[in-house]
């Protein structure tokens, strides 16, 4: 059989105009994250990134920290789904987002707060509400043709890299444990930075065998949900 691994990207710039950077604690939890797989003696037959700026740099960090070449190829499917239009079709005033700031500064709990709000907002969307380019059934179709693409270029006893974000990781967990896409709100919110979902692939198709492991972060202080 083969294998994918499925990685999250390290944290991004959460809260900073540009979210897709990493931050400082990103760039650290990558370079942990390539030390780990130098360790496991990952030798990968196919490197793939999604198109944001957070999976490129996650993958040249931890490549090169696991001196592996920085070889990578880009599918879009494994882009993640636009948080922005999520955001603002719930609660068209965060179009600004100096309001989207005001509020969550004047509840007091801003990383909280921010997270009830995102919930009720994700929600709606997988509820089939108005106002987005892209479906939530859609996003997962995508999410789930991406993994079988690269599924198909695996031959036996390969491996393939995939550095994504955690919505595409959960449509496609979700998926191919339950056949359908109600687990991804409970998958989503709790997929860590950094963290690899295993999948192997041969005759019987794709079969998920580890999800969100993040062994490589224990015993630090560099475990991040967002």
């Amino acid at each position: 059989m083969g294998a994918i691994y499925l990685i999250r990207h390290a944290q991004a710039s959460f809260g900073k105009s540009d979210y897709d950077r990493l931050s400082p604690l990103g760039e650290r939890q990558a370079v942990r994250l390539g030390e780990a797989l130098a360790d496991r003696g990952v030798k990968p037959d196919v490197v793939v990134t999604g198109a944001m700026q957070r999976h490129h740099r996650t993958a040249a960090l931890a490549l090169a920290a696991a001196g592996l070449p920085a070889d990578v190829e880009v599918d879009e499917g494994f882009n993640e789904f636009d948080h922005d239009q999520v955001i603002v079709a719930h609660k068209p005033a965060y179009k600004r987002r100096a309001v989207l700031l005001a509020d969550l500064a004047r509840i007091g709990h801003p990383a909280r707060a921010f997270q009830e709000m995102f919930a009720a907002a994700t929600e709606r969307w997988t509820l089939g509400g108005d106002g987005y380019t892209e479906s939530f059934s859609a996003f997962c179709d995508r999410s789930e043709s991406a993994v079988r693409r690269t599924a198909e270029r695996v031959g036996k006893g390969e491996t393939a890299l995939v550095f994504t974000s955690g919505g595409p990781i959960a449509a496609v967990a979700g998926r191919l444990w339950s056949g359908g896409d109600d687990l991804w709100l409970r998958l989503n919110p709790v997929t860590i930075n950094t963290a690899i979902t295993k999948l192997v692939t041969g005759r019987s198709g794709l079969t998920v065998v580890s999800y969100n492991e993040h062994g490589h972060l224990d015993g630090t202080d560099e475990l991040t949900y967002r």
